[in-house]
């Protein structure tokens, strides 16, 4: 397979569960090998009922999807052998120590003898596991637990990783060592990996290629840099020292000329302007003479939760904090 070589596709994948929860309608993405390639969307977006799908742990009701060059559909043993998978809960026995886990994840996946030595030597090594290897993994934190699994899924030499929000509930540092690792399976090893993540900046630091999952649907797709820049202009972001009436706040924001696409959700309101540094005192004394005071206002550039509210129509954290039914998903 070459960097050129399209590794994961998805064309047109639904998925429907009991009591019509609706959690894929239509689905469509690829990835190219060598990649790192994110599925971002909020809790119940319909990203791991995506990743259980072409894992083969789930089959569609409609649509295709080819892994390495594999339908997952017609050859799901040969996918399962070449895929790595790092589901969002641990999989090693907390009972055993990190080298047993190891052992026994080449075990089935028939890596014996010598091979197998090497193997989990090296991954231990390179996830700073070494002294550790000796202990039960329960005794571990939770980044040296992360850093496990991802061995796990690496063990065999899968030449497609899939990671299921790979970094929830690690610290801030533990966070940033898993992305530099991430980076460096891709750059060194030419992996190509799948990540799904609700974090707007884990896509948008680690993920060459990224579409946006809303409502089981492909809504936006391309680098990070290609979607921030298909919004001109600037982002304005306003918090008001009150609870203003929608009706009246937002009659006044309108009236400002340059204001447009405005969001609100209580204090807060978005909105974009083509040159927000020349907007912004005209929308400040419109909201002081209508009695609308401002506690914080501020410019910046487009970022993927203004690309989100543009194609979804609501706020990220919005969307996020809703958590819409996803059964198994």
């Amino acid at each position: 397979m070459t960097l050129d070589d399209t590794a994961i596709e998805a064309v047109d994948l639904s998925k429907t569960y009991g009591k019509g929860v609706r959690a894929l309608d239509g689905l469509s993405f690829s990835a190219s090998a060598g990649t790192v390639f994110a599925l971002l969307g909020p809790n119940g977006a319909g990203k791991s009922t995506t990743i259980k799908i072409l894992t083969t742990l789930s089959r569609p009701d409609s649509g295709s999807a080819r892994v390495a060059g594999i339908d997952v559909l017609a050859d799901p043993v040969r996918v399962r052998r070449t895929i790595g998978v790092v589901g969002q809960r641990p999989s090693f026995d907390r009972e055993a120590t990190g080298r047993e886990n190891l052992v026994l994840q080449g075990q089935i996946y028939d890596v014996t003898g010598r091979r197998l030595k090497q193997r989990v030597a090296a991954l231990l090594e390179r996830f700073d596991l070494g002294a550790a290897a000796d202990r039960t993994a329960k005794t571990y934190s939770g980044g040296m637990q992360r850093k496990l699994d991802i061995a796990l899924g690496l063990l065999h030499e899968p030449s497609v990783l899939f990671l299921d929000e790979p970094t929830t509930g690690l610290d801030p540092e533990a966070r940033a060592e898993m992305w530099s690792e991430i980076t460096r399976l891709t750059r060194q090893e030419q992996l190509t990996i799948l990540l799904t993540t609700h974090y707007l900046e884990e896509a948008d630091e680690l993920a060459s290629q990224l579409a946006i999952v809303d409502r089981g649907r492909v809504v936006a797709a391309g680098t990070p840099d290609e979607l921030k820049r298909s919004l001109e202009g600037d982002s304005l972001q306003i918090e008001l020292a009150e609870l203003p009436r929608d009706g009246d706040v937002r009659r006044v924001v309108e009236r400002v000329p340059g204001i447009r696409e405005l969001a609100l959700d209580g204090r807060q309101m978005r909105a974009r302007a083509t040159d927000g540094a020349s907007v912004m005192p005209a929308l400040i004394a419109a909201l002081h003479e209508s009695g609308h005071a401002v506690s914080k206002l501020s410019l910046s550039r487009p970022s993927l939760d203004d690309v989100y509210l543009r194609v979804a129509g609501r706020a990220f954290h919005e969307a996020d904090s809703q958590r819409p039914e996803e059964t198994a998903a």
